[in-house]
């Protein structure tokens, strides 16, 4: 009863910031103020988990939607939610998946543990005047999918066998990120900058030292933040 009172309850979660992306890029101009910014972020990371014997990064793309909030001067705080959103590590080894407790294909093929989650930055950012900026704080991760799958190319077959470990790894996640990046257009404009992520939690309940760390690239596109302006 429990798992089902869960399953739904994050079900709602999912269509609920689903639909707060939809109405965001709809009213995108209501939401943007002279103390608050608002947008969607997109872009490319690439992330590992410590204490695997394979050391490949798992290359994702995400998207969701940040609030800067301007506070006192130059700082802001920074958040939001990446709605979409990858945490694993790519090309596990025969000891990785036997680790995991994870099956072994006879044919050869790549194995990797990709997780989805909800992630929400909470990052204090201070803004330089040359319109370049620094940004830190803690990060949280929501696990709500997770497996290892299998790839195999055989010329004329290709296979792809995805088998959930969703049970075996911590739905909560929670580490520090760091990060920077450039404002374009004088300060006002779309936002380029990369930050990068180490996980504080084990991945695994049990397999200790588990720790996720990613490399955000990112984009960070203003909603409406010129006609707000206007109509000030």
């Amino acid at each position: 009863m429990k798992k089902i009172i869960c399953v739904i309850g994050l079900l709602l979660f999912s269509i609920n910031i689903q639909s707060q992306v939809l109405i965001s890029l709809l009213l995108g101009d209501k939401l943007n103020s002279d103390g608050l910014e608002f947008g969607l972020e997109t872009g490319f990371n690439f992330s590992q988990i410590s204490n695997l014997e394979s050391s490949s990064t798992l290359g994702t793309w995400n998207i969701g939607f940040y609030f800067d909030i301007r506070m006192k001067n130059q700082w802001s705080l920074y958040t939001g939610v990446l709605v979409k959103s990858n945490l694993g590590t790519n090309k596990l080894t025969e000891t990785d998946l036997e680790m995991l407790n994870s099956t072994i294909y006879d044919e050869g093929g790549d194995y990797s543990q990709r997780m989805n989650y909800f992630l929400v930055p909470a990052l204090v950012r201070y803004k330089f005047r040359n319109n370049m900026y620094a940004e830190a704080g803690p990060q949280f991760g929501l696990m709500y999918k997770a497996w290892v799958e299998y790839n195999a190319d055989s010329g004329d077959r290709e296979a792809r066998i995805r088998e959930s470990n969703k049970d075996d790894i911590n739905s909560l996640d929670a580490g520090l990120t760091i990060g920077t990046g450039y404002i374009l257009s004088k300060g006002t404009g779309i936002t380029i900058g990369l930050k990068y992520y180490f996980g504080l939690v084990n991945v695994y309940k049990d397999i200790n030292n588990t720790r996720n760390s990613s490399l955000f690239l990112k984009v960070n596109i203003p909603i409406g933040a010129n006609k707000a302006k206007n109509k000030n």
